[in-house]
């Protein structure tokens, strides 16, 4: 295939993005601030912020947690943080020692009243509460903020909370928790965390279609066939294998990551771009989402496990044999789903979704692929010569867009070629050391929700799937399927039904034809 590379300007990531104001004052309190999230990902994304100018000299944090400790061991164990978010010298390190003074550490159970005793003593003003903890604590965390009177906003001061998925554990857990959250503090209060929204190619979705009127005004079932959304991981389930024996690639990726790219891309143009505008078209797409029968979910899902096998060149044992999974565990690693989405926009054009472990490689992309040429003039063309026009937008490792397109050969006869129009975000800007957390952290303190999910757009999601989850909890084991490979032969055959066929996932740094 041809390929065409389209330049763009480059943007520094080394001071404050033109025309974004530093964050208010504001103090984070993060329950779980010993706990691997903390440390990978929310304090290299809280030195970043510090770096560009995001947060001021007013900004502080405060660690909640069990582990012995006091403010100077909080700080030694968070310095050692991962280096894609700022570890060494220079101006990441400069930042790190500005911030540090601002770390705090309170050391006790925060099942127990008197962490949040001592709590009042130690915030005032502007506080978020970060919740990087299991989720069985989330309802209790919010009951004692709320009891103790922490979650009181004054005029001039928000009290908010943030909370990592997995929210809710099917639709009934799901409503619960929400029902239990809200019967203490306002929906405006809460920032349920989907960290793919935080991704710079997630966000832009919405703007290549909104701003490009020849994106938009073919963004319907008159011209496009199909769209495929994938989050493929190279990694098998490793340490974790009591999370995800009782979780599964179902839950742990589909109601959130993936429909939160389903929503971006089926939802219609908002009224205006403000929080609440857009996160009303994104939970009328999740409410469109068809609710299968029990028979129709059987026939439009497949899920699979993974076998042995090797994946970029390391062996991979069965999945069945990771340290606390059940040897008969009928737990899936791999899931595929054909969904619909009956709106005018969407009838009769099929999602299809899939997710999976120990695969050929690491991808989430997002596959648009546009119906045939509607008349006969390249009849002599083989058909692989003129393949259907495709979008491909890329959320992650090489993040960008691509757009498929036929041209004609040089030649003195009328061929055609197929050629890409490629763009890197990595050729343009400079994203390489962001996390995708600093923007989804900013818009918590600055009182942003439009890339929060609402708590009827949750529950829409766990809706849409609860007819597989609980055909599956009756219906035999996952399908096989070696690691190191694209997933189980039923997830082609699933696509095959209706004359398609998945689009090949490429190693970061290739392109599939």
């Amino acid at each position: 295939m041809i390929h065409v590379l389209c330049r763009g300007v480059f943007l520094s990531q080394h001071a404050k993005p033109p025309g974004v104001k530093p964050a208010p004052p504001t103090t984070l309190v993060i329950f779980g601030a010993m706990g691997d999230l903390t440390r990978r990902l929310l304090m290299p994304a809280l030195i970043n912020m510090t770096r560009l100018g995001l947060v001021g000299e007013d900004f502080h944090v405060l660690g909640v947690g069990i582990d012995e400790g006091d403010d100077q061991v909080l700080r030694d164990a968070l310095g050692n943080f991962d280096a894609k978010g700022g570890e060494g010298a220079g101006e990441k390190g400069d930042a790190w020692a500005r911030l540090k003074n601002r770390v705090g550490y309170l050391q006790g159970d925060f099942t127990q009243d008197a962490v949040y005793d001592q709590l009042k003593s130690r915030i005032s003003g502007n506080v978020a509460f970060y919740f990087a903890v299991p989720a069985r604590f989330f309802g209790d965390i919010v009951d004692k903020l709320a009891d103790h009177g922490l979650m009181k906003e004054a005029r001039h001061a928000f009290r908010r909370i943030a909370i990592e998925k997995p929210f809710g554990h099917d639709l009934a857990s799901a409503r619960d928790l929400n029902a239990r959250i809200l019967d203490k503090v306002a929906e405006d209060q809460v920032y349920r965390i989907d960290h793919f929204l935080g991704k710079e190619t997630v966000q832009n979705i919405m703007t290549a279609r909104f701003a490009n009127m020849m994106i938009e005004r073919v963004w319907n079932a008159d011209c496009i066939a199909h769209v495929q959304i994938t989050a493929a991981e190279t990694v098998d389930v490793g340490t974790r294998g009591k999370f995800y024996d009782g979780t599964g690639a179902l839950r742990d990726m589909v109601p959130n990551h993936l429909f939160q790219l389903l929503a971006m891309v089926a939802m219609e143009p908002p009224a205006s771009f403000d929080a609440e505008a857009i996160r009303n078209e994104k939970g009328k797409v999740l409410k469109a989402v068809r609710v299968y029968s029990s028979g129709q979910a059987k026939r439009n899902g497949v899920r699979g496990a993974y076998t042995a096998g090797k994946v970029q060149g390391h062996d991979v044992p069965d999945y069945t044999a990771t340290a606390d999974v059940a040897p008969d565990s009928h737990t899936e690693t791999y899931v595929a789903l054909k969904l619909m989405v009956d709106t005018w926009r969407w009838a009769g054009v099929p999602f299809y979704l899939r997710t999976g472990k120990a695969m050929t490689c690491r991808d989430t992309e997002i596959v648009v692929t546009f119906k045939p040429v509607p008349f006969a003039s390249f009849h002599k063309t083989a058909a692989e010569m003129l393949p259907p026009n495709r979008l491909i937008i890329q959320i992650q490792p090489d993040e960008g867009l691509s757009m498929d397109i036929n041209i004609k050969r040089p030649g003195l006869e009328v061929a055609t070629a197929p050629i890409a129009l490629d763009f890197r975000y990595a050729d343009a800007f400079d994203i390489g050391h962001l996390t995708g957390y600093e923007s989804l952290i900013y818009d918590l303190f600055a009182g942003d929700q439009t890339l929060f999910q609402r708590a009827d757009a949750i529950e829409a999601g766990w809706a849409a799937v609860q007819p597989f989850l609980d055909l599956w909890a009756a219906d035999g084991k996952p399908e096989p399927y070696e690691a190191g490979t694209l997933g189980p032969a039923a997830a082609d055959a699933l696509l095959a039904h209706d004359g398609h066929r998945w689009h090949e996932l490429a190693p970061a740094g290739q392109t599939v034809p």
